[in-house]
């Protein structure tokens, strides 16, 4: 029994792989975290720049003298008014 404890703590094969691992797995989280925040920041920037355009959209529509064969409209119109941090820049 004495004699596997002193080869097993002799025994250092497998040291230079596994800290070499460790060197590779610990840069490789990092890289994985920077990117995944610039993902996150384009991410949000991209839905901004949707959310904005969506905003942007004029729902105004004007209707005059609508005739069918049964029945008339004289006119009719809706105007869409601007909604509050309707710019292209508000929305943070």
């Amino acid at each position: 029994m004495k004699n596997i404890f002193t080869q097993l703590m002799n025994d250092e094969a497998g040291f230079i792989v596994s800290a070499e691992l460790v060197l590779i797995s610990s840069i490789a989280v990092l890289a994985m975290i920077v990117g995944l925040s610039e993902v996150a920041l384009n991410v949000n920037n991209e839905l901004e720049d949707v959310g904005s355009a969506f905003s942007c959209i004029d729902q105004s529509f004007k209707l005059k003298h609508a005739h069918g064969h049964k029945a008339c409209t004289e006119s009719s119109s809706f105007y869409d008014s601007s909604d509050f941090c309707a710019g292209q820049w508000d929305v943070e």
